[in-house]
């Protein structure tokens, strides 16, 4: 367990230990761990540039007075979208790029929730797993040049549910007949062998896939019985923001890259602090499958993604990634 003082610790480093003006995308920002997150990140930076995507304008505009006041200095750009289609990604990557002349230094990826399972997008996926997996996926190729261009730290988080990896079914990479007790499982390790594979492309980068937890939202704010006493009782105990502001910028989750080289690994380790295991099993391996206190996968979750490579799935989850992304965008990047 990483520790609130060690992750406080590290986060009181960013303004001396990494550059002013680092760049940060933030994507479904306008509530939960998002918006908590976004206020962390300005209130540690310096001069940050902040682009963040919601759909909601009112909420954009409640947080954009936060920010400005945590942090007058910073520099921030909210674009209104439902990132559920593949094509209005695209645009706003557009936009984003438009913006900056400067490379992108941090970007991290949260679906917006919505709770309608049965729901299929005009591009004829299912509305989930286009939040929740294609969407972001296509965030991060999208951006990816520039993040690879970055001049000082370059990381990309996911949150959904690291460590918690799962079997995947070879004929069915897709999950289009997974039952719900395998589902969790099944999107879970799709997304770290998705990074793993992007990563192949992009060592300077490091990649985080990580389970937040209990997530204060209107969700956890609306349960009624036993279950809502204790989310409402813990919650306010989880500096959400905080950890993922330290998962963001600490060096214990290094990029492979930055590992064998020393460069571009975040802010030094604080006392009690060592690099972070990789979902492959290696030490600073650029790639981490993480848990809701900053540790790592344990045996038996890498032995479930070791299996997953051995038997050939992460090629058949990218490529069939690929095809959905020429199928829907007729490329397979911007």
């Amino acid at each position: 367990m990483i520790t609130v003082s060690a992750v406080e610790a590290s986060n009181t480093l960013i303004k001396s230990s990494l550059p002013s003006r680092l760049v940060a995308v933030f994507i479904g920002a306008t509530s939960g761990i998002g918006e908590s997150s976004l206020i962390h990140f300005a209130k540690y930076a310096s001069l940050p540039r902040i682009h963040f995507v919601g759909r909601s304008q009112n909420a954009a505009d409640t947080i954009t007075k936060r920010l400005h006041g945590v942090n007058p200095e910073g520099e921030y750009h909210f674009i209104k979208a439902d990132v559920s289609l593949l094509k209005r990604v695209d645009e706003v990557c557009k936009q984003i790029a438009e913006k900056e002349n400067i490379s992108m230094s941090y970007f991290r990826a949260r679906a917006p929730q919505n709770n309608n399972t049965e729901t299929v997008t005009t591009e004829n996926l299912n509305l989930i797993q286009a939040l929740s997996y294609y969407s972001r996926m296509r965030f991060i190729v999208n951006l990816l040049p520039f993040l690879r261009e970055g001049p000082s730290l370059r990381r990309v988080i996911t949150v959904l549910a690291g460590t918690k990896e799962g079997p995947i079914n070879p004929q069915d990479a897709a999950g289009q007949k997974v039952a719900p007790w395998n589902a969790r499982g099944h999107a879970c390790s799709v997304m770290t062998l998705t990074l793993e594979e992007i990563a192949t492309q992009a060592p300077e980068i490091s990649f985080i896939h990580d389970y937040p937890g209990y997530v204060k939202t209107p969700i956890g704010r609306t349960m009624k019985g036993l279950s809502g006493a204790v989310m409402k009782a813990y919650l306010p105990w989880l500096p959400l923001g905080q950890r993922h502001v330290f998962l963001a910028t600490s060096s214990r989750y290094p990029s492979k890259k930055g590992k064998l080289d020393g460069s571009q690994n975040g802010i030094p380790l604080v006392k009690g602090l060592e690099v972070a295991v990789g979902a492959d099993g290696e030490t600073g391996s650029g790639v981490y499958s993480v848990g809701a206190y900053g540790e790592t996968g344990d045996v038996p979750c890498l032995r479930v993604l070791a299996q997953l490579r051995q038997g050939g799935i992460r090629d058949k989850v990218w490529q069939h990634l690929q095809d959905e992304f020429l199928r829907i965008t007729g490329r397979t990047t911007v």
